[in-house]
């Protein structure tokens, strides 16, 4: 039974932390209705709701994860109706998963096996959301949107906050999860966990994270490639490259296996795998599965700036990725943007020796493909 989880679902009395579970959900649907322009009474009345459920909605203070999905339906086909961009409508949905996982870690009487950070395997499209009141990172659709059409009237947020106590919370709860998660079939858990504890800005969290992973113990090899990975991209978070060329080098390199794990991980996170997974398994299965590679492509065209924390393993994804993808070179934005980049990539200092290698490669390629 989940008692608990229920009634922080359903938005029933009980502490102020419950009372926010539309903060996420709440923000994106300001944003839609800024963008198609209209105000909060014109919204109520398009929606067929009142002008103070449009505010409450806003603001959290009634939380949409609380609305019954009969009408949540309702509203969503309305904002159709309405010309909403399809992306807008996405992180709508997007941000009321996010917004129960949210509530559910902020709420102290959730047992920790009942976290729904070990469910599911989160995708770069959901975990974006989750972090966005973390970081204060605007998730894709959001991110680059023009101004709202009505100017806003004063002060007023640019994305959705916690307050310091609820930040605080937050990052404590990760932290007792994760050291907790160390059970059978608990690694997603505690793999997840760590991976939003590296959001935390406290002085002792990098120093508390490496501790966690050195301390680790995996008990098969997928187990400890997802920790060496993770490893990886908690330095490069951090502004250490060293230790991902580390991970390139010698966990992904010459290894078949590293190599395909690391592609299928990337093709599930940035969506060319439609469906949830509800475990890591997927990653070592073998050969890469027959998914397109359009977006993945898209994804580390996008990831190739010399300053990008993550730009060594994004070329040597890349040059991974066209080995098996050859085709890929041939059509679309992505192919002509990559195209563009590859003179600045090669003139920087930033990038490995390995890494201008492989980018020397892709440039061989194009010129292939090009013949």
């Amino acid at each position: 039974m989940r008692p608990n989880l229920h009634r922080t679902l359903t938005g029933s009395t009980g502490s102020a932390s419950r009372a926010r579970t539309g903060l996420i959900s709440g923000y994106v649907l300001r944003v839609i209705r800024e963008q198609m322009g209209y105000t909060q009474e014109e919204t109520a009345g398009l929606l067929r709701v009142s002008i103070d459920t449009v505010a409450g909605w806003e603001t959290g203070r009634r939380p949409l994860a609380s609305v019954p999905v009969g009408q949540i339906l309702a509203t969503r086909s309305r904002l159709m109706q309405l010309g909403t961009p399809p992306a807008l409508l996405q992180a709508l949905a997007r941000g009321l998963e996010a917004d129960v996982l949210l509530s559910s870690v902020l709420d102290d009487e959730t047992p920790t096996d009942d976290s729904p950070l070990g469910v599911m395997v989160m995708q770069r499209e959901l975990a974006e959301v989750v972090a966005w009141p973390l970081n204060a990172v605007p998730p894709g659709p959001i991110r680059d949107l023009p101004p709202p059409a009505r100017p806003r009237r004063g002060p007023t947020p640019t994305g959705p906050q916690l307050t310091a106590d609820e930040r605080t919370q937050f990052f404590r709860a990760m932290r007792h999860t994760a050291e907790r998660a160390r059970g059978e079939g608990q690694f997603l858990l505690r793999r997840q966990a760590l991976y939003l504890s590296g959001y935390d800005t406290a002085p002792d969290s990098a120093e508390w994270l490496a501790h966690q992973q050195r301390t680790e113990r995996p008990g098969d090899w997928l187990s400890s490639w997802l920790n060496e990975r993770s490893v990886a991209a908690v330095a490069a978070r951090h502004g250490d490259r060293d230790r991902m060329n580390h991970f390139i080098d010698l966990v992904l390199v010459d290894d078949d296996a590293g190599e395909s794990a690391n592609l299928s991980y990337w093709a599930y996170w940035v969506g060319e795998m439609t469906t949830p997974q509800l475990n890591d398994d997927f990653i070592a299965d073998g050969a890469p599965k027959m998914w397109p590679g359009d977006r993945l492509l898209t994804h580390l065209v996008g990831g190739l700036s010399p300053e990008h924390g993550y730009v060594d393993l994004n070329v040597h994804s890349l040059w991974s990725l066209l080995q098996i993808r050859p085709n890929l070179l041939r059509s679309g934005a992505a192919s002509r943007a990559l195209r563009e980049r590859l003179p600045v990539m090669l003139d920087s200092r930033n990038i490995s020796s390995r890494g201008h290698r492989e980018l020397e490669s892709i440039r061989y390629a194009i010129r292939l493909a090009e013949a």
